[in-house]
C-alpha cells in the first residue's frame, strides 16, 4: 500500500512555508523590512531559535537577506528577470517603449477585469483608499506624489486579480518603469490638462472596479493605456519637430 507515516512537522519548517507564501503572493514585497526577530517570534507564536532556523533557509534560498546594523529584508527577487544587456537594449529603441506599452495594456486590461469579478471587498477597498489620495495629489502643484501613486493604483489592481505570476511578472516591468529604462514617467504629469485626463480615466476604471464591473474595468484600463501612448507618440513627435525647428532658427540667425 502507498501509505507512510505522517511526520510532524517542524516548527521552522511552519514559518518557512508562511513566509514563502506571504512572498509569492506580494503581501511582502522586495526590499520590505521583517520585523524584529523578537517581535517575529511572538507573531508567528514560535521560539527565536526556530525562527532563526527558517530565516537561515529562506536566507539560502534566496528570499530573504540580513544587513548588518539593520535587520532582516525580502531580497529584490526580481532583479533578475531581465539581463542588463538586454534592458540596456530596450531603453535604446523606441520600438521596445510602444511594446512595452501595448502588452500592459493587454495584461493590466485582463488583471482589471479579473479584479472586478475575483477580487475581495479588501482588494477594492485599497484599490479607493489609493485613488482617493491620488485626487488629494492632483490638488498639490507638484506631479510627483501623484506619479507614484499612479503606480500604486496600478499595482493594487494586478495584487486584487489574485494572480501570482502576473503579479510578480508586472512588478519586474514596473521596476523597468521606475528606473527610468522605457520613459520617464514624470513626464505624463506636468501638464495640467494631461494631469486632469489621467485622473478622469482612473476615476473610470476605479468606478468600474467599485461597481464589479469586469468589461467597463478591462475596457477603462485600456482606454487609459491608449492614451499614454499617444502622448509619448505625440511628445516624441513635438521634440523631433523642435529639433528641426531649432536648426533652422540658428541658421536663419547665423549662430549654427
Amino acid at each position: 500500500m502507498p501509505f507512510q507515516k505522517v511526520q510532524p512537522e517542524k516548527l521552522s519548517t511552519s514559518v518557512v512555508r508562511q513566509i514563502e507564501l506571504l512572498i509569492l503572493r506580494g503581501i511582502l514585497r522586495p526590499g520590505e523590512r521583517l520585523p524584529s526577530e523578537r517581535e517575529l517570534a511572538d507573531r508567528l507564536g514560535v521560539s527565536r531559535p526556530s525562527l532563526r532556523d527558517a530565516i537561515a533557509e529562506l536566507q539560502e534560498q534566496g528570499l530573504l537577506t540580513a544587513k548588518a546594523g539593520s535587520g532582516v529584508f525580502v531580497a529584490e527577487v526580481l532583479g533578475n528577470a531581465f539581463s542588463p544587456a538586454l534592458t540596456r537594449l530596450f531603453g535604446a529603441h523606441d520600438e521596445a517603449m510602444f511594446d512595452y506599452l501595448s502588452f500592459r495594456r493587454d495584461i493590466e486590461s485582463l488583471a482589471a477585469e479579473r479584479a472586478a469579478r475575483l477580487g475581495s471587498d479588501s482588494d477594492l477597498k485599497v484599490i479607493q483608499a489609493i485613488f482617493d489620495k491620488m485626487v488629494v495629489a492632483h490638488g498639490s502643484p507638484g506631479s510627483d506624489e501623484e506619479a507614484r501613486l499612479d503606480a500604486e493604483f496600478h499595482m493594487a489592481i494586478l495584487e486584487a486579480s489574485h494572480n501570482v505570476v502576473m503579479l510578480h511578472m508586472m512588478r519586474s516591468m514596473f521596476d523597468l518603469l521606475r528606473a527610468g529604462v522605457f520613459y520617464n514617467r514624470r513626464i505624463m504629469f506636468h501638464q495640467q490638462h494631461t494631469r486632469a485626463s489621467i485622473l478622469d480615466q482612473h476615476r473610470a476604471i476605479n468606478d468600474a472596479l467599485q461597481a464589479r464591473d469586469p468589461v467597463g474595468a478591462r475596457a477603462a484600463v485600456e482606454a487609459h493605456l491608449n492614451f499614454v501612448k499617444q502622448c509619448l507618440s505625440d511628445q516624441q513627435i513635438a521634440e523631433r519637430n523642435e529639433a528641426i525647428a531649432r536648426q533652422r532658427l540658428e541658421h536663419e540667425t547665423g549662430q549654427g
